[in-house]
C-alpha cells in the first residue's frame, strides 16, 4: 500500500509522539511517589536528560525529516525510516517493555528518566509535524 510522502511524517509523529506521552505521564507519575527530600537531585536528573534527549533527538529527527524528504511522492510507510531508525524504534520499546515487565527499575529512575524522555519524543513528534505543515502542497 503506497500513501503521500507527507502521511510519512505523519507516522513518525504517530510512532515517536504516542510513545512519548505514555512515557511522559509514567515519569510524572512516578513523581508522586518518590520522597520529597529526594525531589532536589530527581530534578537536575530529569533536566540532564531533558537536555541530553534534546540535542539527540534533534539531530535524528533532521536525519529522519530528509530522509522523507527524498522519498518519491507516493511511497511505502515502512520508508518512513531508514531500517536503522526502525531498529532504534524497536529497540527502545522493547527496553521499556522487559523493564517494565521485569519491574526491576526503581521509582527515582522512572520518575527522573521518562519525565525527560516522554517530553522530548513529543517534541519530536511536533518537529515532524512541524515539517509536514510546511510541506508545499502538490494537487
Amino acid at each position: 500500500m503506497e500513501i503521500r510522502r507527507e502521511f510519512c511524517y505523519l507516522a513518525a509523529a504517530l510512532i515517536w509522539g504516542v510513545p512519548g506521552m505514555i512515557v511522559a505521564a509514567r515519569g510524572v507519575a512516578a513523581y508522586a511517589a518518590v520522597q520529597s527530600d529526594k525531589l532536589w537531585w530527581l530534578g537536575l536528573i530529569t533536566l540532564f536528560v531533558l537536555i541530553s534527549f534534546f540535542f539527540m533527538f534533534r539531530g535524528i529527527v533532521r536525519r529522519y525529516v530528509s530522509h522523507i524528504a527524498s522519498l518519491p511522492e507516493k511511497t511505502s510507510i515502512w520508508q518512513t525510516f531508514p531500517v536503522r531508525g526502525w531498529v532504534l524504534v524497536v529497540c527502545m520499546s522493547g527496553l521499556g517493555v522487559v523493564l517494565r515487565v521485569l519491574g526491576c527499575t526503581p521509582v527515582e529512575f522512572t520518575a527522573s528518566f521518562y519525565s525527560g524522555l516522554g517530553p522530548m519524543l513529543v517534541l519530536s513528534a511536533i518537529w515532524f509535524l512541524k515539517e509536514m505543515f510546511s510541506q508545499p502542497k502538490i494537487r
